[in-house]
């Protein structure tokens, strides 16, 4: 029977449609990073609101969410083949089934949406009604299953005065807006007015949206190294010391800063027996407070760590990262998975690490730092999560995972958001970059690029006052989405004439 739906839905939709679905995703994803090619964007979206107006049934509409989806994912998540060249002779094969997995799924929360749409609303009311259910939709990408917001609408907008929305109604709030903005130009055909209005208001609403503060510097200097370690030589027994001495003679010049950031997992041993060489990088920094990654063990559980090191190299402060990858530092069933030698990528600790508490805050030299461990500046809810609000924001990361061509320049975009939402400044210290001192309104004061060893010292900005968003969360644009969706379904119910 489901096989027998499921043709049924492709001849309802047709090769062409389906191409266009398809087509427009692809069109889609290249307005995010490293590509920013916005002139496509209304087109596709465009396409995405006709394809659900034409959709003979519901199980054709679903069909077309999920070519589009799919489409969009697959382009936009290409970097996800990276990782699995590390060790190509055990891993290469993988690299094409985890990008069609991954892009098949995620692309089943747009069909999910466009079924419902066209399930639950008529005629151009399909529009609203798939701007809110496709709303509903990237929070559930978002929070379900641990979550996964990468490639968010919101993300297309960085740079552009779009984005001075973030620190009032957040990553999906924008994306709201996005969808708001765009879909009805699938009318334009029938009904120019009401295709060309919505997109004339939202750009009002945002040319109304009051730009962030200038961004003020303290007194206090970072210094952020980026020891630049290939990912295949990074735990290599012949390679991986030379990365850490890098690191140590990048720490070592003068003039000296208020502190040094080093990236994730920048000391390749674990900290229970990296005692000597704690001691060896203070001295090299000159007794300067240095804040590294490293790996730690506690009671047989292995955790992915930033450490903050004291001007004896004693660990001051420790924070446990909590995000935690799927399939890259632990497995779901990870002993289950470890009987058939199905490891994370990114944990030399065997079947994975274990999950630290949750957002804590650190007492820096520098003032108060909520920390981010590579993954965790993808989670505006996990920024958000800490109870008293920090100085600014640290990331450290290792982006080698992510190569050379999207993937780290997608990263750093959200690292960008998470600072302006908030209206904190960001250290950011990734092994191969791009390593960046982030201003509170999300530009970039100074960088390293990706695939340079260096360092740079920068003046920590000021943070600025607490945004809307760093007060409300998700939670007033979700809501906004149920109104919408309801209102999509039972008004004209309500105002339609009884006999």
């Amino acid at each position: 029977m489901m096989s027998l739906g499921l043709r049924q839905a492709a001849r309802q939709l047709r090769l062409a449609p389906a191409a266009l679905a398809l087509g427009g995703g692809a069109l889609l994803s290249l307005a995010l990073a490293p590509w920013h090619m916005l002139p496509g964007l209304p087109l596709a979206l465009a396409a995405a609101g006709w394809l659900v107006l034409q959709a003979a049934s519901a199980r054709a509409a679903s069909l077309a969410g999920w070519l589009f989806g799919l489409g969009y994912f697959a382009f936009g998540l290409s970097w996800i083949i990276e990782p699995f060249q590390i060790d190509p002779d055990r891993h290469a094969w993988m690299a094409p089934f985890a990008l069609v997995f991954l892009a098949a799924g995620l692309a089943l929360f747009w069909g999910a949406a466009f079924g419902i749409a066209a399930r639950f609303s008529r005629g151009a009311l399909r529009i609203p009604m798939l701007a809110a259910v496709w709303s509903l939709a990237e929070f559930a990408r978002a929070y379900l299953l641990t979550g996964f917001p990468w490639a968010a609408f919101g993300q297309f907008w960085l740079d552009t005065p779009a984005a001075n929305l973030l620190p009032w109604i957040g990553p999906q709030g924008l994306a709201l807006l996005t969808l708001a903005a765009f879909l009805p130009l699938g009318l334009l055909r029938k009904n120019p007015a009401a295709a060309l209005l919505p997109p004339a208001l939202v750009a009002a609403a945002i040319l109304a949206a009051p730009a962030p503060s200038a961004t003020e510097l303290t007194s206090k200097t970072v210094r952020i190294v980026q020891p630049n370690a290939p990912q295949n030589l990074k735990w290599h027994p012949d390679h991986r010391w030379e990365f850490v001495r890098r690191a140590l003679a990048f720490s070592a010049e003068n003039p000296r800063p208020d502190l040094i950031v080093w990236p994730e997992t920048a000391v390749p041993q674990l900290l229970n027996y990296a005692e000597d060489t704690l001691q060896v990088i203070a001295e090299g920094a000159g007794r300067v407070p240095v804040l590294l990654g490293i790996q730690r063990e506690e009671g047989g559980a292995y955790y992915n760590s930033a450490v903050l090191l004291d001007s004896d190299g004693l660990p001051d402060a420790t924070y446990d990262k909590a995000h935690l990858v799927p399939f890259g530092e632990y497995v779901p069933f990870g002993d289950f998975m470890a009987r058939f030698g199905i490891h994370g990528f990114a944990s030399q600790a065997g079947a994975g690490y274990a999950a630290g508490p949750g957002a804590q805050l650190l007492d820096l030299p520098i003032g108060s730092a909520l920390p981010l461990i590579c993954y965790e500046a993808v989670f505006p809810q996990d920024v958000n999560a800490a109870e008293t609000r920090p100085g600014m924001l640290v990331q450290i990361t290792n982006d080698a995972w992510f190569g050379t061509r999207s993937g780290p320049y997608q990263h750093l975009v959200q690292a960008r958001m998470r600072a302006l939402e908030q209206g904190l400044p960001m250290i950011r210290a990734a092994n191969t970059g791009v390593s960046a001192m982030i201003a509170p309104d999300g530009t970039l004061l100074d960088r390293l690029p990706l695939g340079e060893a260096g360092y740079f010292d920068a003046s920590l900005p000021a943070p600025l006052p607490p945004t809307l968003y760093s007060r409300t969360g998700d939670w007033p644009v979700f809501l906004l989405c149920l109104i919408f969706a309801g209102a999509a379904i039972f008004l004209p119910r309500a105002l339609a004439p009884r006999s």
